[in-house]
């Protein structure tokens, strides 16, 4: 019998709008970068997506990336049409978005706010994000994100 996970917002969220996906678990106390979570579930760091809260300081934007890259700044900032934009501090990340650091879902946020994908997702079927709390993965296909989210594709790693 398979262990029954609580639901979080971005599964509901999901559910809500019929956008199929796949939860993966692992240890809640265990791994927590990137690069480890998708080096324990057995799949590519490249293709499990860190989600980012950055700020101009009047504004907020998400960039979801992939766990073994970095956000280049000025590409995000011009992206999103800014000039500059900074990492959130991480005291910011719950009281913003609802969720904690290393379990932040680009779904089912507080509030909506302008989303950016890293291209590199679309050269993937399915991609890996954060469920909406720590221990869960949830593997959605890059299109779908359109379905739920402002959202454009752009490369914005280093």
């Amino acid at each position: 019998m398979a262990k029954k996970f609580s639901k979080t917002n971005a599964m509901r969220l999901l559910e809500q709008v019929n956008i199929p996906y796949q939860v993966r678990e692992y240890p809640d106390d265990g791994p927590v970068g990137a690069v480890d979570v998708a080096n324990f579930l057995g799949e590519e760091p490249d293709r499990l997506f860190k989600t980012l809260v950055t700020t101009d300081h009047g504004d907020y934007y998400v960039f979801c990336i992939p766990g073994d890259h970095e956000l280049d700044l000025k590409k995000a900032a011009k992206v999103v049409g800014v000039k500059k934009i900074e990492m959130i501090p991480q005291r910011e990340l719950f009281p913003l978005t609802g969720y904690v650091h290393g379990g932040c879902s680009p779904f089912g946020m507080k509030k909506s706010f302008p989303t950016v994908v890293d291209s590199s997702a679309l050269n993937w079927k399915t991609i890996y994000v954060s469920g909406g709390k720590r221990g869960h993965q949830i593997e959605i296909r890059p299109k779908d994100f359109e379905k739920i989210l402002d959202v454009n594709f752009y490369d914005v790693t280093k």
